[in-house]
């Protein structure tokens, strides 16, 4: 029974997805039907075919795992600890420092080579 469930979910995730690609084929088609009509209006329609495919697409089963994910991840985002102002600031400077200062010493190098070598080429 439960491969059956399996199959059917399956033949109705497939026809939910060709669903959400005739939405998006008519907005498209839409889309260039009203070319003629005020640019507000168009980006309306978009925005609700949008939503329409959006909600379709929830509903299937790959749908419904990315919006776990998308819920998973805000949850460790809210763990994440951030630096203050203060650290951000002091990394950044410690990074710009020695930047400028491996730059100097590559300038160095390269003016130290470039200089004998003119001696030795003459």
């Amino acid at each position: 029974m439960n491969a059956n469930a399996q199959e059917n979910s399956g033949q109705l995730n497939g026809l939910k997805w060709l669903l959400v690609a005739a939405v998006v084929g008519a907005a498209v088609w839409g889309n260039s039907y009203f070319a003629a009509e005020p640019l507000l209006y168009r980006v309306i329609g978009l925005l609700v075919m949008t939503a329409i495919g959006i909600a379709i697409s929830l509903q299937t089963s790959q749908g419904a795992a990315f919006a776990n994910l998308a819920k998973g991840t805000r949850t460790e985002i809210r763990k994440v600890v951030w630096p203050t102002r203060q650290e951000t600031t002091q990394t950044t400077m410690i990074v710009v420092v020695f930047v400028v200062v491996c730059g100097l010493i590559l300038w160095g190098m390269d003016t130290l080579f470039g200089w004998l070598a003119s001696l030795l080429i003459g």
